[in-house]
């Protein structure tokens, strides 16, 4: 079975993103970026891939990404169809027409589409990058949560995972800090 890790970033106090989702407050190092860039590039859309040089790199974490629409429409706004080439794009949206043939569109049950994805006999890990309601709908299927904290206070913005209340245990199964202050904790279904 294939696993659904929620890989996000996350500020001091719980938000993913701005009001207006901006996230262009979240410092980093440059020994943090080398990290995300070696550790985890399957997980950088495929413009940046290019622009660090691993465009070519073998996928070795995760094959598919599942965002919600909130997540995608920054690339669809400046012309980018396919955001993540070198996965499997599933988009979550109700209203979304199809932008691009190499991007599924669930517009039913996420649920039921994570859970089809998960059950799959063959295939790397599944990245769920956002936004927080999707990640709030999917909370029963997450198996690893990667949480890259950032050293900021945003003060408001939208939460990680929301909005229902929810209590769901995880445990601790690793944290690694930078030179910058960005903290990433790994957690894995207690």
């Amino acid at each position: 079975m294939r696993t659904l890790t929620y890989y996000i970033s996350l500020s001091i106090d719980g938000f993913i993103a701005g009001p207006n989702d901006e996230v262009d407050f979240f410092p980093g190092s440059e020994d943090y970026l080398a990290w995300m860039v070696g550790d985890y590039g399957d997980a950088l859309p495929s413009a940046a891939r290019e622009q660090f040089g691993i465009a070519d790199a073998p996928l070795s974490r995760f094959d598919t990404i599942v965002m919600g629409r909130r997540t995608y429409d920054p690339a669809l706004q400046v012309g980018i169809t396919s955001p993540y080439a070198h996965l499997r794009q599933v988009v979550v949206s109700r209203s979304l027409e199809q932008a691009d043939p190499s991007v599924e569109i669930v517009s039913d049950d996420p649920l039921e589409a994570v859970r089809a994805l998960k059950a799959e006999e063959s295939g790397l890990g599944i990245y769920l990058a956002g936004g927080g309601r999707l990640a709030g709908q999917l909370l029963d299927e997450i198996d690893e949560l990667v949480i890259k904290r950032y050293p900021v206070v945003a003060g408001a913005g939208l939460p990680a995972l929301g909005p229902d209340f929810s209590p769901t245990v995880f445990k601790l199964d690793d944290v690694r800090s930078f030179s910058g202050g960005n903290v990433v904790e790994w957690y894995s279904r207690a």
